[in-house]
């Protein structure tokens, strides 16, 4: 069925396909049986894939990673077409539009997308509000992506976070800290150690005052060096937050086989083309610190055979978003019997 509606859909504005298809979705979902059908059609269920990762239980290893339902519009749909988890966002305290359009963009020739969307989101509480109205979670597992408003300086940026976490604390199952994406300016220098350090703690004695407390990762950016993944195996250790989400997008052009015009543009790189570095991320983190805590691998998953290297670099979950674009739906089952049959 995806064959059929590709090209149409490839013929169109990336981020006007992008709510063509969810919109399309969600009307389908609304039908009488409508999510029945999904779930028969892009479902999978066997009970070795089931993990069960700090502390939660996912159905299956295979997630949606945060930026396709930025405001917790289409959880029930995604879940539908057989996500075992589903991250919403990135979410910010205010809402605030984005960068300016065109902002996202195909590069066919190499099965990748450049995006510059900028944090664009309805804020915390819209998402916050959707979430605590869903009516079948059916054990799915929902992560909140969590970030700053371009417009707060650097150095309150923690209050954003903590506007974030608060406001979603009690309608996701864990939190991803969101400091490594380059669409916001300067929001990467809050990858250096100190100024990490610092977020991260205050966030973990937040959550640490009450009964109840919620996983936190850090998504981190592809472009780190040795030397600063060295620290952020130290700051995982030292702030005991729950895991790592390897890897964010690129801002490395090399290799592209896309025209100039379209290699130029500027955003982060997602795709194919961040296959290989996402997965030595991965291998030199789980290697390196001795698989001390968990990774969510992310970056260039377009076939079965993408995510069992993921896994077997030291994932132990996956998440999809551009080569969910590129292959469509049924990706996610063929992963699924992939590794539950071999």
């Amino acid at each position: 069925m995806y064959k059929l509606v590709k090209p149409l859909l490839f013929s169109m504005d990336p981020e006007t396909a992008h709510h063509t298809v969810s919109g399309g979705l969600r009307s389908f979902c609304k039908l009488i049986g409508g999510k029945r059908l999904l779930r028969a059609a892009y479902g999978y269920e066997h009970p070795s894939l089931e993990r069960k990762v700090f502390g939660l239980t996912f159905r299956n290893p295979i997630g949606l990673a945060a930026g396709f339902d930025k405001n917790a519009e289409y959880v029930e749909e995604m879940a539908a077409l057989g996500f075992g988890f589903i991250e919403i966002g990135t979410v910010t305290p205010r809402p605030q539009p984005g960068n300016e359009r065109p902002r996202l963009f195909r590069l066919v020739d190499d099965q990748a997308l450049i995006n510059r969307m900028g944090f664009n989101n309805q804020g915390v509480d819209v998402a916050a509000t959707r979430l605590s109205q869903l009516k079948d979670r059916r054990n799915l597992i929902i992560g909140g992506n969590i970030g700053k408003n371009k417009l707060t300086p650097n150095e309150e940026a923690v209050s954003d976070y903590i506007k974030c976490f608060d406001a979603l604390f009690d309608v996701v199952d864990y939190f991803v800290v969101n400091v490594s994406s380059p669409n916001t300016p300067g929001l990467r220098a809050l990858q250096e150690k100190q100024p990490l350090m610092h977020l991260l703690d205050t966030l973990q004695q937040r959550n640490r005052k009450g009964d109840v407390s919620r996983p936190i990762l850090l998504k981190i950016a592809p472009d780190l060096t040795d030397a600063q993944l060295d620290d952020i195996i130290d700051i995982v250790r030292e702030t005991g937050i729950a895991g790592v989400i390897a890897t964010n997008t690129t801002i490395d052009r090399e290799g592209l086989r896309s025209g100039e015009h379209l290699r130029s543009e500027g955003g982060g790189l997602s795709g194919r083309p961040l296959a290989k570095r996402a997965t030595e991320v991965i291998r030199y983190l789980a290697s390196k610190s001795g698989n001390a805590f968990p990774i969510i691998g992310v970056g260039g998953i377009h076939t079965p055979d993408d995510a069992v290297e993921k896994l077997a670099a030291g994932a132990t979950l996956v998440q999809l978003y551009t080569g969910f674009i590129y292959q469509g739906p049924a990706l996610v089952k063929r992963i699924c019997k992939k590794l539950a049959i071999g």
